[in-house]
């Protein structure tokens, strides 16, 4: 998982409440890989009656001025609905490395974390306002300080956001559950080496002394 401290960043505004893990990477699409081409599919593309589909030019994903963007901002209860790890994933391969809302679903707010994306939790109304402004100007820059737990922006917003102390210092030092796991490499090959030893090196040499 890769480090993340300061994020600067334009914005893709989906003024939504209650946008749910199906809507995010729909369940068809849970048994394959590439998860990032099929965020938000059923929003980001148009079905004819052959089953042909087309980019919904309306949908802000599609549309050129937000192509790079790698924050989302989202209205209350973002990511509610399954606990499908796939959200995550397919947001993270799509290219956001934060999400700001009012409200996260608990599993997916823990699934995200996990996976190398910052959620920063604002008030309605700081979201309202980040949102009008990306939405009126597709260039407006907003940065996330992690440290520091800020979220500002080009035009003298400033706002604050709670995050749990484990969580930020695995975001910081990019360490998911296998990085995690990894610091105590020294303690665990020193137990494989003492079980090995007693449980099958020691019991073979009994047998053939």
């Amino acid at each position: 998982m890769t480090p993340i401290n300061t994020l600067t960043s334009t914005a893709a505004p989906l003024p939504l409440p209650n946008i749910d893990t199906d809507q995010i990477i729909p369940k068809q699409f849970l048994k394959r890989t590439g998860y990032g081409d099929f965020l938000f599919y059923d929003w980001r593309y148009n079905f004819d009656a052959a089953g042909h589909t087309t980019p919904n030019p309306d949908f802000v994903l599609n549309k050129p001025e937000y192509a790079h963007a790698e924050i989302l901002l989202a209205e209350r209860n973002f990511g509610c609905g399954s606990s499908r790890e796939h959200a995550a994933w397919a947001l993270n391969q799509f290219g956001f490395r934060a999400v700001i809302a009012p409200t996260f679903a608990d599993i997916f707010y823990s699934n995200a974390g996990k996976n190398g994306i910052i959620l920063c939790r604002l008030t309605d109304a700081e979201v309202e306002t980040l949102i009008q402004r990306s939405t009126a100007n597709p260039q407006h820059q907003i940065t996330i300080n992690l440290e520091q737990q800020t979220v500002t922006d080009d035009q003298g917003f400033q706002a604050h956001f709670d995050i749990d102390p484990f969580r930020k210092h695995c975001l910081l030092n990019g360490l998911d559950d296998i990085g995690l796991t990894l610091l105590h490499k020294d303690k665990l090959d020193a137990y494989e080496a003492k079980h090995n030893e007693e449980f099958w090196l020691a019991p073979k040499a009994q047998a053939t002394a």
